[in-house]
């Protein structure tokens, strides 16, 4: 059995493995919303992969929470108002007592 007479150096193995380098990474675009695309991936900003829509995306899950929104009752909306506007009074009138003892 054949048997390196020397021991290979550090800058000939280095050489040798040097011819294997990286390749630049192909990029296409989205059909859909024509973001650019790692090939065999979901596109992150349309959700669709071959034509068809495999994930949801941000703008799918803010449509369906305005969706829910609009079919809340109007008597839970005014509510929600009310509660809002409560808590910004309260808020504001803890402001204007801290900046009252500051002053004294």
């Amino acid at each position: 059995m054949p048997v390196p007479k020397r021991k290979t150096s550090k800058r000939r193995r280095d050489q040798r493995h040097a011819n294997r380098g990286l390749d630049v990474a192909t990029i296409t675009h989205c059909p859909n919303s024509g973001a650019p695309v790692m090939p065999h991936t979901v596109c992150l900003e349309s959700g669709y992969y071959k034509g068809v829509k495999v994930m949801k995306t941000k703008q799918d899950r803010l449509e369906a929470r305005g969706k829910k929104r609009d079919m809340q009752k109007p008597s839970q909306k005014a509510e929600q108002a009310e509660e809002q506007v409560v808590a910004e009074v309260e808020q504001n009138s803890e402001k204007q007592a801290a900046k009252k003892k500051a002053k004294a």
